[in-house]
């Protein structure tokens, strides 16, 4: 029988259990994004003065993982909408329907805390609060803000990407200095060319779903002479350790020919415009740029390996 006090309850819904699989819940992570993050982290760690026990080497390196990944999970959690509209990012877990808005903030939160008070605990305060800081830069200053507001989102936003090898280089000594800013400088400048590549050929999508990128905004020849420009900062940039002394010959070399490489392919994309020539010379320059900043920084990882076994003469 019901009673008069009934109606005056408010209904109770129970969620049921989610439908999505771990696939999902890792895709969410961004993984591809997320091995770049562990492995210039890595390179930081390995590079800092002194020396940190391996267990809690790769304690840090796993919770810089895990925050990377909450921070790309916050991303895809907001950006839900956006994702749902391109066609790069349509079957993504959120927008395909997989997993729910509500069930990606409450892991990505739950990842982005526990990554961090991890990191406190096995390393420093000072790293625990710049991973803190990435992730809220990410998700906060770069995907609520910056990506919907200015052409620029990938120029300044691009500093999240870039504080990895700072993070790994603070769980050691617990402070930054000029080698690790020079690896996120490196990381910094890499990133719009690196972007605006891809962007120009996905100039529609981001068109369609009101995000400004530079090509939406400025036009496809602005934003060649953009890249142009911040790949010949790029190239010398590159060679930087090398002259600090933190890189060896094999990385004077390697930085000077893959510099060269970056500015004839950002000359192509600079001089193709029109057509599937302009669009392959764009992708090249974006699938090598990825092999330029992992060749950069693997070849900087095996010199230090090297220089710790004693086998400089090797590189």
């Amino acid at each position: 029988m019901a009673h008069a006090s009934d109606a005056l309850m408010p209904s109770v819904q129970i969620a049921g259990p989610s439908s999505a699989s771990a696939g999902d819940y890792f895709a969410l992570l961004k993984p591809r994004v997320m091995s770049l993050v562990v492995f210039t982290a890595l390179v930081g760690m390995m590079l800092a003065p002194g020396h940190i026990n391996p267990v809690v080497g790769f304690a840090a390196l796993l919770a810089i993982a895990v925050g990377a990944g909450a921070a790309g999970c916050l991303n895809m959690w907001y950006d839900a909408d956006i994702d749902a509209v391109m066609t790069r990012t349509a079957l993504r877990p959120i927008p395909a329907g997989r997993v729910s808005r509500d069930e990606a903030l409450a892991f990505g939160l739950t990842l982005s805390v526990g990554s961090v008070l991890f990191l406190g605990l096995m390393t420093n305060l000072f790293a625990a609060a710049f991973l803190a800081f990435t992730i809220f830069f990410y998700a906060v200053v770069y995907t609520m803000w910056l990506k919907r507001w200015t052409a620029q989102n990938i120029v300044i936003g691009g500093a999240a990407g870039a504080f990895p090898p700072m993070i790994g280089y603070a769980a050691v000594t617990g402070s930054v200095d000029i080698v690790s800013f020079i690896l996120f400088a490196i990381i910094f400048i890499w990133t719009p060319p690196h972007f605006w590549a891809l962007a120009l050929v996905k100039k529609g999508d981001y068109a369609k779903a009101g995000v400004p990128m530079l090509p939406v905004t400025a036009g496809e020849t602005a934003t060649r002479h953009q890249i142009l420009i911040y790949t010949l900062i790029l190239a010398p940039a590159g060679v930087l350790p090398a002259i600090m002394g933190f890189g060896g010959i094999a990385y004077a070399v390697l930085s000077v020919v893959s510099g060269l490489g970056m500015i004839l392919l950002a000359l192509r994309v600079h001089a193709r415009r029109e057509g599937e020539a302009a669009r392959k010379a764009a992708m090249q320059l974006f699938g090598f740029s990825i092999l330029y900043l992992f060749l950069l920084f693997a070849v900087l990882l095996v010199e230090k390996m090297a220089i710790m076994l004693n086998l400089e003469g090797i590189v």
